[in-house]
């Protein structure tokens, strides 16, 4: 695995090493000794699984407060996505910031989102289908959800994909950072 730090501390872009002959390829989608050795400790509690059917699917910004904040590993297994991570965490030097990763079963490429940020993902084909890595468990009452066109973090979604995206209701009543009592 290569691991290439961001600029959002403890958000890094992992890219596989795949082997490949004539069958296809084969490549290690997690390897807790490999990311120990990159200072990056990160258990698995959960593995998410989310299909897309459609080109334009915005799901985020979302995020788990508390003692149930989760770092993820998100990666794309069929199809495209551009995956981003916003750090809405209060006190950090990147608060309000956000890394972008096109993320595809051809480039081999994850995206590690820390505690404390947002995550969210644009599919850029159709048959879009996702597996992330949850180091903690779901907690409903612990989610937390941002706008995905919040002007402080200023996500260019539409420089890889036009809208109009196809967003859930719960998605499109996220309200803007700065009307939020609170964050973390």
């Amino acid at each position: 695995m290569k691991v290439q730090k961001t600029k959002i501390s403890g958000c890094y872009i992992i890219t596989r090493t795949p082997f490949k002959d004539k069958r296809g390829q084969f490549a290690r989608m997690f390897c807790i000794k490999e990311l120990a050795d990159e200072g990056i400790h990160f258990e698995v509690r959960n593995v998410n699984y989310s299909a897309n059917r459609e080109k334009g699917v915005l799901r985020g910004l979302h995020s788990q407060t508390g003692r149930f904040a989760e770092d993820k590993l998100v990666s794309c297994v069929n199809g495209e996505i551009l995956d981003v991570c916003v750090d809405v965490r209060k006190g950090s030097p990147t608060y309000g910031q956000y890394v972008g990763a096109v993320l595809s079963e051809e480039n081999n490429t994850m995206l590690l989102v820390p505690r404390g940020c947002a995550h969210g993902y644009l599919t850029l084909t159709e048959d879009v289908k996702t597996v992330y890595l949850v180091s903690n468990f779901y907690n409903g009452e612990a989610e937390k959800g941002y706008r995905y066109d919040d002007p402080l973090f200023g996500i260019n979604w539409e420089d890889y994909l036009p809208g109009p995206y196809i967003l859930s209701e719960k998605d499109k009543s996220h309200k803007f950072i700065e009307q939020e009592e609170t964050a973390f």
